[in-house]
């Protein structure tokens, strides 16, 4: 396993807000200490776990999915090799097995993605492994964050109770006309809502219509979800219902 020290300042570019962020992901492993009167956080990162040859066959149980994690790009679009550390880290992958689902209340609930689907997942969800020669992702069907049969983010399914949302372009200028640089745009927290889930299900296994609907112009939690980049340039963002906080209009 890998190793290394972390203070509060070096956490932004992951995506939470705290080092216990982090460890609620179950990837990484987070330790305080004290060394000189500072005080450090050592993260530890967990490799994937290596399945043995002899097993052929791995058989997700209950709500989880075993995804085979697709390949990052090594070209850019006009065939420019990219060093390793510029190519992004794949969020998506094809569904290779499936469980057998989990209960609502007293109703069997099937898992909502079928083998050979293409899905996004949650950046930090899951536990990889490595299955017959590949990286596998098993996780909750729960952490995926809808279908992608394209390339392109807007053609996305939401799954369950997520939303995918167009992201506003930020303002260019200040109110008094200043022209803004990149580095001090505000990013901005209000979209389109380009598709919805069919809704979380409830006690008795019945699905629960979201209280949004596409076209909806809405202000959203700033730091939740899953942002993409999409075919035609503009930023998505993929997110739970409940991290909607108004309908604009």
């Amino acid at each position: 396993m890998a190793t290394t020290q972390l203070t509060a300042s070096s956490i932004s570019g992951t995506g939470f807000a705290s080092f216990e962020g982090l460890r609620s992901t179950g990837i990484v492993k987070v330790t305080y200490l004290k060394q000189n009167n500072r005080s450090f956080c050592r993260l530890v990162v967990k490799a994937a776990t290596t399945v043995a040859p002899k097993y052929t066959s791995l058989k997700p149980l209950g709500d989880r999915v075993l995804v085979k994690i697709k390949i990052a790009e090594e070209k850019t679009v006009g065939g420019i090799l990219l060093p390793v550390s510029a190519q992004s880290k794949p969020n998506g992958g094809e569904v290779v097995a499936v469980g057998e689902g989990h209960s609502a209340g007293k109703t069997k609930v099937d898992i909502s993605v079928k083998t050979g689907a293409q899905v996004i997942y949650s950046k930090y969800a899951g536990t990889e492994v490595e299955f017959n020669g590949s990286k596998h992702l098993i996780l909750k069907e729960d952490d995926i964050v809808g279908v992608l049969e394209t390339d392109d983010v807007k053609e996305l399914q939401p799954l369950n109770d997520r939303v995918l949302i167009k992201i506003a372009e930020a303002e260019e200028q200040t109110a008094g006309g200043l022209l803004l640089t990149e580095a001090s745009k505000e990013k901005p927290s209000i979209g389109t809502i380009v598709a919805v889930g069919p809704g979380p299900l409830d006690e008795e296994g019945n699905r629960k219509p979201l209280p949004v609907s596409s076209g909806n112009t809405v202000l959203y939690s700033k730091y939740a979800g899953n942002e993409f980049k999409g075919a035609d340039g503009s930023d998505y963002i993929v997110l739970r219902a409940s991290d909607v906080m108004a309908v604009l209009s």
